[in-house]
């Protein structure tokens, strides 16, 4: 069965790919995901605050060297992470990653942009420069991590293709922090993603599929092998996992390997380039009218007989 895949132009020798985790934080957390059988390891994330005052030189010190271990103890693209939100040092700081052995950076851009003088083209904009001023200092490839809240998220994605953009990463998860009546207190906190919100950046991978030249990366709801499936049916160049990893331990990316291996071999397809995209919406003649019609064909089913409106 060929599993090999590529992603950011790199070769992987599986579509799985351990996302941004305490678990790759560590080398020894990196060595028991190569180990695993995993294709490829997007490190912990370095984040624009810790560039910045008393700390930055040690935090600069313990992540390029965590980059140089990791890019010689496994066998995996190591891919570092960058979390911010402006153009500066941290995105300048790119370059020292890919001189430490990052085969690629991926970009994570976190910020609620709750201003609400601040338009969504700037929002949009915002983006595209933090992509540009990345790729204008390394020769790795760069990906970058979006969130699902653009109002037009296809036309965002092109734009990031057509700035440069290796990969895109669909999709990056906000904490959504809580309120405790009891205590009056917010209660900040991200849970584990689980398989039901899948189907959002599932559905725009679907979209996205053969309509821009980046690779597509799934993120979030993966816990088996049938989620990983249906992203690549989808269209996903790579599924990344976190939650499952940390859920069931480093060892279970080999539950879901064996899972999509049994999977291919009962339905007959010997590699992933007959799977990838099967089901994508670009393969769909006339996708606008038939997303429309999907979507009212669930209205009418979902309405039990009982009248549509």
């Amino acid at each position: 069965m060929e599993l090999t895949t590529t992603y950011l132009g790199l070769e992987l020798r599986n579509p799985l790919v351990a996302s941004a985790s305490p678990l790759s934080n560590t080398i020894a957390g990196i060595r028991q995901l190569a180990d695993s059988g995993i294709g490829g390891i997007v490190l912990y994330s370095l984040v624009e605050e810790q560039l910045r005052g008393d700390e930055a030189d040690g935090a600069v010190r313990r992540y390029v060297s965590l980059v140089e271990q990791a890019a010689t103890a496994v066998d995996v693209p190591i891919i570092a992470s960058l979390n911010g939100t402006t153009p500066g040092i941290w995105t300048d700081f790119a370059t020292t990653l890919e001189k430490a052995g990052a085969a690629a950076i991926e970009v994570n851009v976190y910020h609620p942009f709750g201003n609400p003088a601040l338009t969504g083209r700037d929002v949009e904009q915002r983006y595209v420069e933090l992509l540009t001023t990345v790729k204008a200092v390394v020769g790795v490839p760069v990906a970058i991590k979006l969130y699902p809240y653009f109002s037009s998220m296809a036309e965002i994605a092109h734009r990031l293709d057509a700035a440069g953009a290796d990969g895109l990463v669909l999709f990056n998860r906000f904490m959504q922090p809580d309120i405790d009546a009891e205590t009056l207190l917010v209660t900040p906190g991200i849970e584990l993603s689980a398989p039901s919100e899948a189907r959002l950046p599932r559905t725009w991978i679907a979209v996205l599929a053969g309509r821009v030249t980046a690779s597509l990366a799934a993120s979030t709801g993966v816990d088996s092998a049938g989620d990983v499936v249906k992203y690549l049916l989808a269209g996903a160049d790579v599924v990344m996992t976190a939650s499952a990893l940390l859920r069931h331990g480093p060892a279970h990316a080999r539950v879901l390997l064996d899972g999509l291996t049994d999977w291919m071999s009962h339905r007959g397809f010997t590699d992933l380039a007959a799977v990838r995209g099967l089901l994508s919406a670009a393969l769909a003649e006339g996708h606008p009218a038939r997303e429309r019609g999907d979507y009212v064909s669930s209205l009418l089913e979902a309405d039990l007989g009982h009248g549509a409106w």
